[in-house]
């Protein structure tokens, strides 16, 4: 088991029809893997928080999952919810529908709904830009919106739509970003050698699918079963 890379993982529990048993079980080998944080639905919150408790893997929620479309002021809702119930992380999908639309302010609101809340928690928010649905130059801008709007991370993808993190989509954002901000590559990554090269491209943290973790911490070749 590669320790070290198993540190950047979020490995994510996120299937809608995963009944509630399998979902605990996920969070467990997540655990078990000591991987950075569990990435879970809001549903799976009260169970996530008390496995995770007292041990290295902190409870990573996603927001507004997967499509981003709601209203900025029940994001916030949102965000004040989930970190009542106790998560440490928060996942946010901003309206990429904004993005493409060229309609910046709103790109900044909609992140800073969730940022002040976070912030004043001293939580952590990645905000997922949906990269396979943008140009590099929307996806440079976008990131610029979420420093503007003081998030931790910009991440590349939900992983349900569209394809997952590129070597190209990573080096946009880590040139927008200039080290003002962290980036988690997300989606597609199935094996050793993938989640490799984003670190060395200079990644924060990294989005798996908890079928993933065997292959991904025993550097062996993925498959497509293991997909996220």
């Amino acid at each position: 088991m590669d320790e070290a890379i198993n540190r950047y993982l979020d490995a994510a529990v996120l299937y809608p029809e995963l009944e509630r048993n399998k979902a605990q079980a996920a969070i467990q080998s997540i655990i078990d893997y000591n991987c950075r944080t569990a990435c879970i639905r809001p549903c799976d919150i009260g169970p996530a928080v008390e496995l995770c408790r007292d041990t290295a893997t902190d409870v990573c929620v996603v927001l507004g999952f997967p499509h981003g479309c709601g209203l900025s002021r029940v994001k916030t809702l949102e965000a004040q919810a989930y970190l009542d119930e106790g998560v440490d992380e928060i996942d946010m999908v901003v309206n990429y529908g904004y993005i493409r639309s060229g309609l910046w302010e709103l790109v900044e609101e909609d992140i800073r709904a969730v940022s002040e809340v976070t912030r004043e928690r001293s939580n952590l928010l990645k905000v997922i830009l949906e990269t396979s649905e943008l140009s590099a130059g929307q996806i440079a801008r976008a990131t610029e919106c979420a420093v503007a709007a003081k998030a931790d991370y910009v991440k590349t993808s939900t992983g349900f739509a569209g394809g997952g993190a590129t070597v190209e989509a990573v080096r946009a954002m880590l040139e927008a970003a200039d080290g003002r901000i962290a980036v988690k590559a997300s989606g597609g990554i199935r094996d050793f050698a993938q989640a490799r090269a984003y670190i060395d491209m200079g990644v924060s943290r990294l989005g798996v699918g908890y079928p993933a973790l065997a292959t991904i911490c025993s550097g062996a070749p993925g498959t497509d079963a293991d997909d996220y």
